[in-house]
């Protein structure tokens, strides 16, 4: 029986104490952690946790904090060197300085006195100093970011130019990024006078030139000025959709070690339905 009186498998009763010992812990200082996801549907209610806000939830399109403390917990460990080339209002920033990573961020118009003026299609660091590399680039011209003329953002995604400077930054990522380590791409599709663009696929396509993919996460969207009873309203009256969701495409670099080939052997369990 665990703390709440329910029942738990023997297996799993030390693991399960120390997790709640461990959130009890976090509780008492006034500091919960969110969990670590386990599927690749994820869901938050806020755009930040804990006591001090990371990034600004004004911010437009202010990367939900939850996710970039999901890569770090993952993929990097204390001291760690992490980069995000489209930083923003610096979430990355505050979630890397909470966890002990170290974090180098830029933008082409920085919102802050610790975020680095720079443009994503050329980042001053040397080759394969990065540990983890997180990007929430634009997905078209449906945001005003900024008024610096160069940003990407001012690109619409119909046009195919859109997804060339996009990739000049993917190329940057991928560079910079030591083997094997991880780079994190947040995206959404465009919906728009009737006409659908699947920004994310074709932003998969282009990453797949540089990168294996380790997996893709939903990432459901709450924030969006569209997320109103009226717009609700509307795309039922009309028979559209309106944007669910974005993805968070998980790729590694490949390491320079040459990879066994040949046939993976798979054994699957096969379970009877009662």
């Amino acid at each position: 029986m665990n703390r709440k009186g329910n029942k738990q498998l023997p297996l799993f009763e030390e693991e399960v104490e120390a997790a709640e010992a461990a959130a009890e812990a976090e509780e008492k200082e006034g500091e919960k952690k969110p969990l670590v996801e386990a599927t690749t549907l994820w869901d938050y209610p806020t755009q930040s946790y804990g006591k001090r806000p990371k990034g600004n939830n004004k911010y437009p399109g202010v990367t939900p904090a939850f996710i970039i403390y999901n890569l770090v917990q993952r993929y990097t460990k204390p001291g760690d060197l992490v980069v995000d080339p489209m930083c923003g209002s610096g979430t990355t920033i505050d979630v890397c300085e909470e966890e002990g990573r170290k974090a180098v961020c830029f933008d082409i118009a920085p919102a802050r006195s610790d975020i680095i003026q720079n443009d994503a299609r050329e980042i001053p660091l040397e080759e394969e100093t990065a540990d983890l590399v997180f990007v929430d680039s634009p997905y078209s011209d449906n945001l005003k970011y900024n008024d610096h003329p160069a940003c990407i953002g001012k690109i619409s995604c119909e046009e195919e130019r859109f997804f060339d400077e996009l990739e000049k930054a993917m190329g940057e990522c991928c560079r910079i990024l030591k083997p094997g380590k991880v780079l994190g791409w947040l995206i959404g599709d465009q919906w728009v006078k009737k006409k659908f663009t699947p920004v994310g696929f074709l932003v998969y396509e282009r990453l797949c030139k540089y990168f294996e993919t380790v997996d893709i996460i939903c990432v459901v969207r709450r924030g969006q000025a569209s997320n109103t009873a009226v717009w609700y309203y509307r795309a039922r009256k009309f028979n559209f959709f309106l944007r669910g969701f974005k993805y968070l495409f998980i790729m590694r670099k490949p390491d320079a070690k040459p990879k066994k080939s040949g046939r993976r052997e798979v054994k699957w369990a096969h379970y009877k339905r009662k």
